[in-house]
């Protein structure tokens, strides 16, 4: 599966889902908000997303420190 993952191309084996995604990533779902093709996913629906060849996904990851 290609993606372009914040604006760089990426080869992955076949996602499901932003959920699978973010698992794939190793990346933590309740500290991300994502972009699918220029609109924003609500965190409840990344299960639900499902992820297209040729899709512009993009993560900011929030870090949380003092």
């Amino acid at each position: 599966m290609n993606l372009t993952l914040n604006g760089e191309a990426h080869v992955f084996p076949p996602l499901a889902d932003l959920a699978a995604l973010i698992s794939q990533l190793g990346l933590d779902g309740r500290k991300v908000a994502i972009e699918r093709n220029l609109e924003i996913v609500p965190h409840s629906a990344y299960g639900k997303t499902r992820l297209s060849d040729g899709d512009r996904i993009e993560i900011v990851h929030f870090i949380g420190g003092g």
